[in-house]
């Protein structure tokens, strides 16, 4: 069914079609009401509310939806519906009251920084923070949720404000003061229903038809690097990474036995300079104080550093060596000289009396011999590391942190002025944010937004990179004002950037970061389908930290699991990097493990922890992938894991034959609103205990584990605690956990395969997600016989219950030893089939 034909059956005036009624109702007397429970009072007289059925599809409609997606989009449109308002005079920016609410809880996402959002809680209007992208609302009267989503209309995106006296403000912005409108009919969604996690896929596959600018997750393919483990260069190198540097970051892993299956080159490989250096020269003073954030891309190849690598030059018995402490003191020495730089100015006006900066490198040239670049890198570094699969670069969206350097290449850029939209003015304080405001963006000609993503892509293409991060994405409504506004600015781009991802490659090689505001989400995703769902992964706070490096670590989690409600919808989730060594890497592994997506770290070269990335990392360099990305369970939804003294944070998640939870221990950091930035809570910075249940796990988010709602008995294994349960599907077990601390739950369910006997499989304990190395699970029976037959994944020890001892176990066709003891407990070694599944023949009498 195409999007115009469904236009017509659901928006039709004709006496034959009836447009369908909606369970929410604006009352005379200003009352917003679901099936007659008032949501918000006091509604302004210029509000009106409108069936889902009654408002024409937005004219980029023009993308084909899948028919199951319409039929649901349509069987549900009773449980959704837009909120317009009008004003007298044409404006660019309108900040309307929409009502008002108080005892009725809420979880909403708000960006606390232009490119980030995380989740806030409250139970009135007054709690709402601002540029909220979303407000979900408790209705325990129905035993439901409402949803309640700020769209895009027109040239205008909206975002929720809190008001004066606990009023909701709808802000709907044109980031033009040359772009003005009035009235509106769909500036934001209402949409109910009674299981969360089934409202917000029902809620924006609604808004994918009515847009028609996005597709969900599930129209989209994912990524090669999904089920992968990678390494990323950035906290190695920062802006100083070479060749040589990359080269023996690739081989430290490989030769421990984990090799990267993915390499990202982060920022650092681009020809980029200032406005007041040579404008064809690489600058020499990119010291990650926010100079780079000042640069400008001059050109669309790599750097001189990376452009003399000769071909064959690492692959030879005297190639170059790296020291990374050698390399992180040289670092030190250029930040040390930078700052001291710095103050000079701020004093004199002048930096006079210091050494010119230099480029960290370690490559001489040989004579008479050709470059080869990137090119020549990518090719030895797939022959040394065969495993290495992808590899990915970094930029910004509009080229570099600074944007194009004017002049310097065939797209028309011109410098222009930045400046942060009014609602982000009580956001958190960022050194990008002042440093972009400060140096301006050199902004390629929208109509050429295309040409600018085809010439840096189509050479990176043809020089073997298959991916791109592109960083820095909301950049563009800072320089919307002369460009038709920020949703028009959007629309160049991120159609070029389609357009490009499709061409070059392969429609998946993307991963989108600093992108967390709804205009990205409703405008950028119709291929992209991988995203960044956290703030970046501090090691340390760089503005201070009161707790050590512990006090930011669950502050992330929350970040990625929250966020993930929502843009889940949208994009696979990426957790981002971590790395290995830090004091509490095993708390990020772990939420890792189990988040759905691909695990990578940015390790310095050397400096790992094997025996913790091995229960990720298989091996091969795959990892076991849960089978939906990480939520919180439901009764996390409304409370507060980071400061509030009581809650830990639980995310379910789904394995092809069972569930998991894990339970962390985020307490002692969080959102401060008096003073718009994260605060240390250290009183909430203590042990504390929580229950988890089979019945957190939403079993029905996934076909093939839905039935698992029906199951009596679980076996249960906690992996860290190293303790099995057997439990009914509504039993609940205490965990008590230490601050940045975790427990991961696997749940089995129990299946009586015989008369006497009953078998579970728990997967590998020495994995973090030990049910994710289950491939399959078959049942043989005849009336006194079965055999258990189970596709394994990975190395280590099997795990799995049994009520009677079984006869024997046949592991890839060998008979193998096994321990049993009387509580049912199974255990089998599984060996390295070298990258081959094993498969398990468990023979029960």
């Amino acid at each position: 069914m195409a999007p115009n034909f469904f236009l017509e059956k659901i928006s039709s005036n004709s006496p034959k079609e009836i447009i369908p009624s909606s369970r929410f109702s604006l009352s005379p007397n200003g009352e917003i009401s679901v099936d007659s429970i008032t949501l918000l009072s006091d509604v302004p007289s210029n509000i009106k509310l409108s069936s889902f059925g009654s408002i024409p599809l937005s004219s980029d409609t023009g993308s084909s939806t899948h028919p199951y997606i319409l039929k649901s989009v349509q069987s549900n449109a009773k449980n959704g519906a837009f909120l317009g308002l009008s004003v007298k005079e044409p404006l660019d920016r309108i900040l309307n009251p929409i009502g008002r609410f108080s005892n009725r809880k809420f979880l909403s996402i708000f960006r606390f920084k232009t490119w980030w959002s995380t989740m806030w809680i409250g139970s009135c209007g007054a709690d709402l923070q601002a540029e909220t992208q979303l407000i979900l609302l408790h209705v325990p009267e129905l035993n439901s949720y409402v949803l309640i989503i700020p769209l895009i209309e027109g040239n205008f995106r909206s975002a929720i404000h809190p008001g004066v006296n606990g009023e909701v403000v709808l802000c709907v912005e044109s980031g033009s003061t040359k772009v003005k409108g009035k009235s509106f009919s769909s500036c934001a969604y209402f949409h109910i229903g009674d299981n969360p996690y089934n409202l917000m896929r029902d809620a924006f596959a609604a808004l994918r038809v009515h847009l028609g600018t996005f597709r969900l997750l599930e129209e989209k393919t994912l990524p090669k690097i999904i089920d992968k483990f990678g390494w990323c260069t950035w906290d190695a190198f920062y802006l100083t990474v070479e060749p040589v540097g990359v080269w023996h970051g690739v081989k430290s892993f490989a030769e421990n036995g984990i090799p990267p299956r993915f390499l990202i080159i982060d920022d650092g490989w681009q020809s980029i300079n200032m406005d007041h250096e040579n404008p064809y020269e690489d600058s020499k003073d990119l010291t990650g104080l926010g100079s780079q954030m000042l640069s400008r891309l001059y050109r669309f190849k790599e750097n001189e550093k990376f452009a003399k690598y000769q071909a064959g030059t690492m692959l030879r018995h005297d190639a170059p060596g790296f020291n990374q402490e050698k390399h992180d003191k040289m670092f030190e020495e250029m930040v040390n000289l930078a700052e001291k730089k710095k103050a000079l100015k701020a004093r004199d006006g002048v930096e006079s009396g210091l050494p010119e900066a230099t480029i960290i490198e370690y490559l001489k040239e040989q004579e008479g011999v050709k470059r080869g670049g990137l090119k020549a890198l990518i090719s030895d570094l797939k022959e040394k590391f065969p495993s290495l699969d992808d590899v990915y670069v970094w930029h910004a969206l509009c080229g570099a942190w600074g944007g194009v350097r004017p002049g310097t290449t065939h797209l028309n850029a011109k410098v222009t002025p930045a400046k942060m939209a009014a609602g982000l003015a009580n956001t958190m304080n960022d050194l990008a944010v002042v440093m972009v405001e400060k140096g301006g963006i050199g902004l390629v000609e929208p109509n050429q937004a295309a040409d600018l993503y085809e010439a840096m892509h189509s050479y990176l293409a043809d020089i073997g990179i298959t991916g791109v991060k592109v960083d820095v994405i909301h950049t563009l409504e800072y320089v919307s004002e002369d460009h038709g506004g920020r949703i028009q600015l959007a629309k160049a781009y991120y159609d070029g950037l389609t357009k490009s991802l499709r061409k070059n490659f392969g429609g998946t090689g993307f991963i989108a970061s600093m992108e967390q505001c709804n205009d990205f989400f409703f405008l950028a995703t119709k291929q992209i389908s991988m995203a960044r769902v956290g703030d970046d992964f501090w090691f340390n706070d760089p503005n201070g930290d009161p707790m050590g490096v512990y006090w930011l670590q669950g502050v992330h989690l929350i970040h990625c699991s929250y966020n993930s409600l929502w843009q889940g919808q949208f994009i696979q989730p990426d957790w981002d990097m971590f790395q290995s060594d830090h004091l509490c890497a095993e708390f990020h592994a772990g939420s890792r493990a189990i988040c759905g997506g691909p695990v990578y770290v940015s390790d310095k070269v050397g400096r790992h922890n094997f025996d913790l990335l091995r229960k990720l990392v298989l091996p091969d360099g795959t990892i076991l992938r849960c089978q939906h990305y990480a939520l919180p369970t439901r009764d996390c939804l409304f409370e507060n894991p980071l400061f509030d003294g009581k809650t830990l944070l639980k995310l379910w998640n789904l394995n092809k034959f069972g569930g998991v939870v894990g339970v962390f221990n985020c307490q002692g950091a969080g959102w401060y609103p008096e003073e718009h930035k994260c605060k240390a809570h250290p009183e909430c910075y203590k042990t504390m205990s929580g229950i988890v249940s089979p019945n957190d796990v939403e079993w029905e988010q996934k076909d093939f584990t839905a039935e698992l709602r029906d199951i009596e008995l679980f076996a249960v294994y906690l992996n860290k605690a190293e303790n099995f349960y057997l439990m009914k599907s509504k039993d609940e077990i205490n965990v008590t956990l230490k601050p940045t601390s975790f427990e991961i739950v696997t749940f089995s369910p129990i299946y009586k395969v015989t008369k006497n006997a009953k078998f579970a499989a728990i997967g590998l304990v020495n994995m973090f997600n030990s049910g994710g190395s289950i491939e399959s699970l078959d049942y043989r029976c005849n009336e006194n016989n079965c055999t258990a037959t189970i596709t394994i994944k990975g190395a280590g020890k099997f795990l799995a219950y049994s009520s009677i001892r079984p006869k024997k176990i046949m592991l890839n066709y060998e008979s193998s030893e096994f321990e049993w003891t009387r509580n049912g407990v199974l255990k089998f070694e599984v060996p390295w089939n070298g990258g081959e599944f094993s498969e398990a023949l468990v023979m029960i009498n």
